[in-house]
């Protein structure tokens, strides 16, 4: 977790504190012309744009698995229309507000409460979830030693209280919103410090560490977060419950609408129920956290990820890239071997290991080296024909699944029916997958007959998506 130096605080508290009773710079700012882009301009493209923030609960990776609450909602919706999901990560609300309406996303998907007051172009969806705003004090610093020992802090129990002190809070949150709206109830100032670029989380873990003293959360991720930091108290509530909403543009009325729709019928679902138990009430998921294997936390893959990134380094791979294809054959387990012979971490078939010269394919760095060079040697062979390397990566990896020559054959099927050869979705892509078919495996421009293609097709798509996840949320 990233700290702010004592420098960054004053520098901090001279530009953004007082009392704020008014609308922050930003609120005042002419409204952006919004992008015109709604419900059938997604469905053309196939891609719903979304964007989620990093933390504990909404988005991260657990041993090489993309996990998140709001990751999940996203993928039942996508999968309820038909859509690929594009996520990426951002935690700075300003900026994606702003890329919110110049279209390059189509949804916010977070914890954000559905206020009245924004007037720009910003239209909230059907709530989600509901939480009341806490605030985040110390009981105790954390390294106070055993439970007799501690000397516990005096904690603010009145709203009244808060007057004169210093909280710090998310840019353009409505943590920021309710607190200029608490100083005008209770007829006083508070110092508001808002912060751009840092989540909640983070903020929460710098009152632990004794950093800052106040910050403001969501009731439901407050309580996640005593699980890891249990000197902290959050008992004291600064709002009513609020609704917790997506956020699309106001001119993409359609796809509100069917956002809307979605999450009345799905938060009426067992699956809606299991999802929310399994981030905010269910004890052994919160304590995932506390793993290495967790992205927030540890920031491991795997335990084998140094050696991934060594190996990939040599051949100027991207470590994410193979640690993804790694855990697509064998979920990280070095000994594992599949029904046809194939071994190791990245199952080499005996044939490839020794034209690699790799003698023992359960030893971990041997396996991963002679997967990196097998993708190489593919990578080599299909450079002068497809020659963007984004494009090509599709049938490397497909190669390597069901070898090159099934390959080859679905690219000439795609040149004889008049598709791109070169191109994957949609085109080499169809007729891998349906190279299972007569028609197309005793084609005459086939010269190595019959293939399984689905497994190929999924392989591909699958391997790519984790990796996307994976450059999320880690270099």
């Amino acid at each position: 977790m990233r700290k702010i130096s004592t420098l960054f605080l004053m520098i901090s508290l001279l530009g953004f504190t007082g009392c704020l009773t008014e609308k922050p710079d930003s609120a005042k700012e002419k409204t952006v012309k919004l992008a015109e882009r709604d419900l059938a301009d997604i469905k053309e493209e196939g891609i719903v744009r979304v964007v989620t923030n990093y933390n504990s609960t909404n988005y991260f990776v657990y041993k090489g698995t993309p996990m998140g609450y709001q990751l999940e909602l996203l993928q039942e919706f996508a999968n309820y229309m038909g859509l690929k999901l594009d996520v990426t990560v951002n935690n700075d609300l300003t900026t994606n507000f702003k890329n919110l309406q110049t279209g390059k996303i189509d949804i916010i998907a977070s914890n954000l409460a559905a206020t009245l007051e924004r007037d720009n172009g910003v239209a909230f969806s059907e709530p989600h979830s509901y939480s009341r705003q806490v605030l985040i004090q110390q009981r105790y610093a954390p390294d106070n030693g055993e439970a007799h020992q501690r000397e516990y802090n005096k904690l603010i129990r009145n709203q009244l209280n808060l007057a004169g002190k210093t909280v710090y809070v998310q840019k353009e949150s409505a943590y920021a919103t309710r607190l200029r709206n608490l100083a005008q109830e209770i007829g006083d100032s508070i110092n508001i410090v808002e912060i751009a670029d840092y989540e909640v989380e983070q903020l929460i873990g710098l009152v632990a560490q004794g950093e800052i003293k106040y910050t403001v959360c969501d009731e439901n991720l407050a309580r996640v977060n005593l699980n890891y930091y249990p000197n902290l108290d959050v008992e004291t509530a600064i709002s009513f419950p609020q609704k917790l909403s997506w956020a699309v543009r106001k001119n993409s009325p359609d796809l509100l609408n069917v956002i809307n729709n979605w999450l009345i019928s799905f938060k009426k679902t067992k699956q809606y129920s299991n999802i929310y138990q399994k981030y905010y009430l269910n004890k052994r998921s919160i304590h995932l956290v506390d793993e290495g294997f967790h992205s927030i936390k540890g920031g491991q893959v795997s335990d084998y990820d140094d050696m991934i990134r060594e190996e990939s380094e040599k051949f100027n791979w991207d470590w994410r890239l193979i640690a993804s294809l790694i855990y697509q054959e064998s979920r990280f387990l070095p000994k594992v071997e599949s029904w046809a012979g194939a071994k190791g971490l990245m199952q080499l078939m005996p044939s490839t290991a020794g034209r690699f010269g790799v003698t023992n394919p359960e030893e971990p760095r041997q396996n991963i080296r002679g997967g990196i060079e097998l993708l190489q040697w593919l990578d080599e062979r299909l450079k002068n024909r497809i020659t963007d390397p984004r494009e090509r990566i599709k049938f490397v990896l497909a190669s390597y699944n069901v070898g090159l020559g099934h390959v080859l054959d679905a690219m000439n099927l795609a040149e004889k029916y008049g598709e791109d050869p070169y191109k994957w979705e949609d085109n080499v892509a169809y007729y891998l997958l349906h190279k299972s078919e007569p028609k197309y495996y005793n084609d005459p421009v086939v010269k190595y007959g019959y293939c399984r293609g689905e497994e190929p097709f999924h392989y591909v798509t699958e391997i790519l998506e984790r990796y996307d996840h994976y450059k999320n949320v880690m270099e």
